[in-house]
């Protein structure tokens, strides 16, 4: 029954936002900008998805009576901030700082060796998915993916399901026979939206969220094996 497992990206497959925030505040600093996420602001910041999003609901709260000068303005700022906080993120998975979280490698093995698909279904950028997946499964780590459903390709943000749609009709698999994989409410939104069970990891930045509808939720995959993921959804589906 089960044909393929979807993945989310960030806080799912590792632990990703100490590097994001990191590179935020560095790319702030670069511009001049006396903007300082601290580790509490991003947890609310966190509810938007998108890195450009959520800069420019931060940028209107903090001044919603700014008006531009010239059309465009504060989205190419924003667009210029976001590419370098991206280069400053990629040099972060690159120097190792990012790691992965519990038992998803394995799992991962495991189900490509069963013969299931593999797909990844996010708001981040590809050069931040191209980033992360070639870390830890190297230059070549496309050819582990059936689909690969990100900002580029659907850029409507969770908890909107184009990214899990998007995966799903690329994988040429009904959401019956997946299983999504997700940290955060936004992420369980959306899945659920496609149809999708969903098993939940949470992390640092997302504990405190709402799972409720959720297949399982537990502290990382650590131990989870494809027989586990076999009888959640056989369960949930009689």
């Amino acid at each position: 029954m089960l044909q393929a497992l979807v993945f989310d990206m960030d806080g799912t497959l590792a632990d990703t936002e100490d590097a994001h925030l990191a590179a935020f505040n560095r790319a702030f600093a670069d511009e001049g900008l006396d903007w300082h996420w601290t580790r509490e602001a991003y947890l609310e910041l966190l509810r938007i998805s998108g890195g450009k999003e959520r800069m420019l609901h931060y940028w209107h709260s903090r001044e919603p009576e700014l008006r531009e000068l010239e059309p465009g303005a504060r989205q190419a700022l924003v667009d210029r901030l976001h590419d370098t906080k991206t280069s400053y993120y990629e040099a972060a998975v690159q120097a190792g700082e990012v790691r992965w979280r519990p038992g998803v490698l394995a799992l991962m093995d495991e189900a490509q060796r069963a013969g299931l698909a593999l797909g990844i279904a996010t708001t981040t950028s590809p050069a931040n998915v191209a980033a992360l997946l070639r870390s830890a499964l190297g230059s070549e780590w496309r050819r582990s993916f059936g689909a690969v459903a990100d900002a580029g390709n659907a850029p409507l943000k969770k908890p909107h399901p184009q990214a899990y749609n998007r995966a799903l009709a690329d994988l040429g698999v009904v959401a019956a026979k997946a299983l999504a994989f997700e940290d955060s409410a936004n992420g369980l939104q959306a899945a659920s939206a496609a149809g999708l069970a969903t098993v939940i990891t949470p992390n640092a930045y997302t504990a405190h969220h709402d799972f409720s509808g959720a297949l399982r939720v537990l502290p990382d995959l650590g131990g989870v094996r494809l027989a586990h993921l076999r009888e959640w959804l056989s369960c949930a589906t009689v």
